[in-house]
């Protein structure tokens, strides 16, 4: 079978329920004949690529054959639930060798996901990629055109997009239970960040971990161990993660992007918080401006907060008695104000106009079979590059914000510019590691 091509033998699947918290297993369907069978590999073999894992392979319509991961104890731990599966430490090994692939998810630090991913596509695989899609506002425009011209099946893992919850509140704002939108109020309580400057040490590298490996396209530095970077702090970290905003802001602004149909800012800036020298900043609050959209009025803003940070008392006042969860958004909007919790079902204010206007539940199905069905060319993916792309430069250009605090920078998205200070422009595009620098990128 050509790799290059999507299958296309038309199978039906029966839609399921996403569940919200890893590991998920679902109910594995009938075997399919060899043919109709996608060859996968996996970038990533712990953590938040074995519940990707799991979930894609609850689908035997897909059949895991590669794995790469640059710590081996974690290759051993997968070798245990698939003891045929190829691995790999180096995953550029593994591309090279692999012929037979038709699809791959990505699932490592943020940092690698544009080079494995961007790898992955111009050899014709189809992909499923983490959240935040990149690490840098360049490299999502790349992912996005290259997947565009190549038409290959592309997602992003952000399962709440398939989710009850997320098509019930885009629904609601788009049938205009809140009027025209004209404010957003979004956060998340999670410390993604660090105060402290990076210790000045060198710790032994693990014998099973790969420490050049792990650093792939980011500059050479020691091994710090403790959990520092590895298996989950790097997140903290500026060359490796994206801090809460990049973690969170994919999941919660999800929603709001697909329910207002926004595209690209017209300016963003960062009213409180900042980045310290090598990690992220804690507690930041960020407000964009937006062009209006069909659903909004004609300026629309979305106001961002992490860490101990929350809306003001007079927004939350809109929602009378009741408190806010620790993640979620508030759209403002003529004629009302819809609370829409973190996975939880969305209420409409005030009260009385809900009970006139009740909130219509839509189904949801699962993000990951939806992709692999989409694949063998049953139905389309969600949240492809062409939409996950741009909400992803959106949400970078707020981490980017945070860089300069009380600074606000005007976006030309266009020339991917920040045009009234140009000192930010550095960050639009990373400077990959010699050796490591993959084509497009």
């Amino acid at each position: 079978m050509n790799s290059r091509l999507k299958l296309t033998r038309r199978s039906a699947i029966k839609t399921m329920g996403i569940a919200l918290t890893a590991p998920m297993v679902f109910k594995r369907f009938t075997q399919a004949a060899p043919s109709e069978t996608l060859m996968h590999a996996s970038f990533g073999a712990g953590g938040m690529a074995r519940s990707d894992i799991n979930s894609l392979t609850a689908s035997k319509n897909l059949k895991l054959v590669a794995v790469a991961d640059v710590d081996k104890s974690r290759l051993e731990e997968l070798k245990k639930s698939f003891p045929d599966v190829k691995v790999y430490t180096d995953w550029r090994e593994l591309l090279d060798k692999e012929k037979g692939l038709n699809s791959a998810n990505i699932s490592t630090p943020d940092h690698m996901h544009a080079p494995i991913t961007m790898r992955a596509m111009q050899q014709g695989l189809n992909v499923y990629t983490q959240k935040p899609l990149t690490q840098s506002i360049y490299e999502s425009r790349q992912l996005t055109k290259v997947a565009a011209e190549k038409k290959l099946v592309t997602q992003m893992g952000i399962q709440i997009h398939s989710h009850e919850v997320h098509k019930t509140v885009v629904n609601a704002i788009q049938t205009g239970v809140v009027g025209k939108v004209k404010e957003i109020y979004s956060w998340s309580g999670k410390q993604w960040g660090d105060k402290g400057p990076r210790p000045e040490k060198t710790d032994a590298v693990p014998a099973t971990l790969d420490w050049n490996g792990w650093l792939g396209v980011a500059a050479e530095r020691p091994y710090i161990g403790g959990g520092y970077y590895h298996p989950l702090n790097w997140r903290k970290r500026l060359d490796f993660g994206t801090g809460t905003f990049g973690d969170m802001g994919c999941h919660i602004l999800d929603p709001v992007f697909s329910s207002v149909a926004f595209t690209y800012p017209n300016s963003v800036i960062c009213l409180q918080g900042g980045t310290g020298p090598d990690s992220w900043g804690l507690d930041n609050q960020v407000r964009y401006t937006f062009p209006g959209t069909k659903f909004t009025t004609d300026t629309v803003t979305l106001n961002w907060f992490d860490g101990s940070l929350r809306p003001g008392k007079e927004v939350q006042a809109l929602l009378g008695d009741r408190k806010i969860t620790d993640q979620g958004s508030i759209y403002i909007g003529t004629t009302g104000v819809l609370y829409s919790p973190y996975i939880g079902a969305p209420v409409l204010f005030p009260t009385e106009k809900g009970k006139d206007i009740p909130i219509v539940k839509i189904p949801g199905n699962n993000h990951y079979l939806q992709w692999v069905e989409a694949c063998r060319g049953n139905g389309a993916a969600s949240a492809p590059f062409s939409y996950s792309g741009p909400m992803t430069e959106s949400v970078l250009l707020g981490t980017m914000s945070t860089r300069f605090p009380k600074q606000e920078l005007t976006w030309n998205a266009e020339k991917m510019e920040i045009t009234n200070f140009k000192d930010a422009n550095q960050f639009v595009r990373k400077t990959y590691r010699k050796g490591y620098e993959v084509e497009g990128l």
